[in-house]
């Protein structure tokens, strides 16, 4: 894993050097818009409403819409200057005991690891924590947005999860909250003895993204049955954005090119046999042109990674 977020848990007058982990990922297939006749990629483009005209990605700025329909512009300048006093300082406001959070404010959740100068430090918090039963409440700032958050120990490690505002759940306006419903006695035991009969100790390694899992199958199977689209024409390639689509475009254009070569030459010879079977005497059997391996005659297609 690769940090994402360097700073210091600061626990009363202990600073601890700390780094940040995203623990989470979501796992899915995705998908690229295309032309659905030639596969195509879909290309969406900045385009002012005013003038009509493209704009570069360097002259697009924040702006807030009034209700008059006027724009309030902020620059990457303007929110530089806002005060953001927890940067780089993950604070320690209290201590709570965890039963009183409410699973809703629950938003992201990062692994904390410590640097070498902190481990000590880090240890000690992380088994007050654990011995205590609690969970500190601390304020971070990450992305340019200052969060609510708590530290609290899971498998050895201190675990921050980041919380939503209390003003950011919203309130259910729902019409039979209002109404005075009552759930019978005996269908109310009925329904107790259900979920006792259910009730089993959790482990999700039992569950499983089916949707997810069926996807992919899908895509094997069109990869496979070779159902795949090589768009035409010069396709601009994006700059690779991690070591494996580094890896993978350097593969591609190897690929390409040891095909081109090999293509080429076996190209020439296949002209070749086709004028020397073009000056046969007539009566005799002319041979065949011979056939480019599939590797040379098929359109190259391009696997895309499940």
């Amino acid at each position: 894993m690769r940090s994402m977020w360097k700073g210091a848990i600061s626990f009363g007058l202990v600073m601890i050097p700390i780094k940040l982990y995203a623990a989470t990922e979501q796992k899915d297939i995705t998908f690229r818009q295309v032309h659905r006749t030639d596969g195509g990629r879909i290309r969406f483009r900045r385009v002012c409403s005013i003038d009509g005209e493209e704009v570069p990605y360097e002259d697009v700025a924040k702006g807030y819409e009034l209700p008059t329909g006027e724009m309030v512009v902020l620059t990457d300048e303007d929110l530089a200057e806002l005060p953001l006093p927890t940067t780089r300082n993950i604070e320690v406001l209290h201590f709570v005991p965890a039963e009183q959070l409410d699973p809703i404010l629950f938003n992201r959740s990062y692994f904390v690891e410590p640097e070498s100068s902190g481990a000590r430090a880090y240890v000690l918090l992380r088994d007050a924590l654990e011995r205590s039963g609690k969970v500190a409440l601390a304020l971070v700032a990450l992305r340019q947005r200052e969060s609510l958050a708590t530290l609290r120990t899971r498998d050895g490690l201190l675990v921050l999860e980041t919380l939503l505002w209390p003003d950011e759940v919203r309130t259910p306006a729902f019409g039979f909250l209002d109404d005075h419903i009552e759930a019978r006695s005996q269908e109310l035991k009925m329904a107790s003895s259900l979920i006792d009969s259910m009730t089993v100790d959790f482990d999700p390694g039992e569950y499983h993204d089916n949707y997810r899992e069926a996807l992919q199958e899908l895509v094997n199977a069109k990869i496979e049955g070779r159902e795949l689209v090589q768009p035409e024409g010069p396709a601009e390639e994006a700059e690779p954005t991690s070591l494996a689509d580094a890896l993978r475009a350097s593969l591609a254009a190897a690929q390409g090119d040891k095909g081109g070569t090999g293509g080429r030459a076996r190209a020439a010879k296949d002209d070749e046999d086709a004028a020397e079977s073009a000056k046969a005497p007539a009566g005799r059997g002319t041979r065949k042109p011979a056939k480019r391996d599939a590797a040379a005659s098929q359109p190259k297609t391009r696997r895309r990674a499940s």
